[in-house]
């Protein structure tokens, strides 16, 4: 099977040696995402705007790679203070409420930079 990785463009993917999404056959796994975009960070702040942002960028990414939220069958989202997950969990619902993936939601120390506060990965499955 052909593998496709597919670019945000984003300055960390060479740095860092990785594919924003890649794709073989009917699999997705879209990297850890999270609301930086090329005009800075979404949401400073504010968990639940960081979390739509880090779902916008996953959904364009499933775009590229041929799939799309409905397609998506696991998500994990790393948030720096897990008093945060009602706003995080507002970002996903609204993202997956009627796919409703398997979902972990952890709470880790940092990521890499202190003004983030969620990063979300996905898996998905495209049957079609």
């Amino acid at each position: 099977m052909a593998r496709q990785n597919v670019s945000s463009g984003g300055p960390w993917e060479a740095r860092v040696g990785y594919a924003r999404a890649v794709r073989i056959g009917e699999h997705v796994w879209v990297a850890g995402t999270t609301a930086m975009t090329p005009d800075g960070l979404v949401g400073p702040g504010d968990a639940y705007l960081q979390a739509r942002q880090a779902l916008r960028t996953i959904a364009e990414a499933l775009e590229r790679a041929g799939a799309r939220l409905e397609d998506v069958v696991r998500t994990r989202m790393f948030v720096t203070d897990i008093e945060n997950w009602e706003a995080v969990a507002r970002a996903h619902a609204e993202a997956f409420g009627s796919v409703r993936p398997a979902a972990t939601m952890v709470e880790v120390a940092r990521l890499m930079t202190p003004e983030m506060l969620v990063e979300i990965e996905v898996e998905a499955f495209v049957d079609r």
